[in-house]
Order: C-alpha cells, then structure tokens, then sequence
C-alpha cells in the first residue's frame, strides 16, 4: 500500500481552545477592566499576582509565553506621562521586583520588558497604561511558531499563578 503525502495545512483549520467558551459566555466589564481588576481579590480567576496602592502585577490573560506578565498602575492614564511622581515610582519598583521573581522563578534566557502606549504603538488596551513582562527561552520561537503561527504556552496560568504567587507574597 503506498501512502500518499499530506495535504499542507489549511489555513482556515480550526484551532480547539474550549475553554474560551467561558469568557466568550461571561459577562463583559463595563468600564476599564484594567481598573477593575485593580480592586479584584488576588486569586488565580484574577490572575492578579500582588497589589499595593498605586499599582499591580498580574498573569497576561493571553500570554506571549508562559510567564508573561503586566504591571499596572493603579491610575487610569494612557501614557507614563499621565502618572504623577509617586504612581510612577511605585510601579516602576514593582516593574523591578517583577522581573526579580521571573528571573529567579522561570529562569529565561532573556526577557522583553516594554511598554505599548497607544493603539498604534501596539497596545491592546490603550487607555489604561501598562507594562509587560515576557519571558524568553532560546528556540521559544520555534518551528510551531513560525510555520503552524500557534503558540505553545506550556503551562496553565493557575499553575503559573500557584508558582509565582509565594514569591510575590513576600514582597
């Protein structure tokens, strides 16, 4: 029996992500979910990690990487210039003591930190500024990435969160 060749991929091939179900079902914030999340209860549902007065860190609902991050400013401004002095610096430290914890916890080979300010500059939600945290390991973007453009996020966030959070309590 000869065995044909398979057929390359159909772009239009569905990707099974089930547990999407829940959010495309759940009820939508209203208002800034930035904001909202600044007032959530540290919890794995959250994904909020540590909170302090003037900001936040927690796992990106949709992440680069297993590991990613966002530090948040408590303040509801588009841009770092829209922080004043005291907002600035406390997200700034808990920027710092974030990358601390991924560095010692995940142990990358390298890291992004960045900030997209603006729906041109690439951030998905302009109108709350925020930084992002992304770990990254050598062949992190592998064949899969670049042929199947899927991502393999090799752990769930909960498990992620379980991991990090004991560090960030210690803050």
């Amino acid at each position: 029996m000869v065995r044909s060749r398979p057929k390359k991929s159909d772009p239009s091939s569905p990707l099974w992500a089930p547990w999407r179900m829940s959010y495309i079902l759940s009820e939508k914030p209203r208002d800034c979910v930035l904001c909202e999340l600044a007032a959530a209860e540290l919890s794995p549902e959250s994904l909020v990690l540590h909170a302090t007065d003037a900001a936040f860190v927690m796992l990106n609902r949709y992440p680069f990487t297993n590991g990613h991050l966002m530090v948040v400013p408590n303040a509801h401004v588009p841009a770092m210039t829209g922080l004043d002095e005291k907002s600035f610096l406390a997200t700034a430290t808990l920027l710092r003591q974030s990358v601390a914890i991924i560095e010692r916890c995940l142990r990358p080979a390298g890291l992004n930190v960045g900030l997209n300010q603006g729906q041109a500059g690439g951030a998905g939600i302009a109108e709350h500024m925020h930084f992002h945290i992304v770990p990254r390991w050598v062949g992190d973007t592998n064949y899969v990435s670049v042929i199947g453009k899927t991502r393999v996020i090799n752990q769930s966030l909960e498990d992620t969160w379980q991991e990090l959070r004991p560090h960030f309590a210690a803050l």
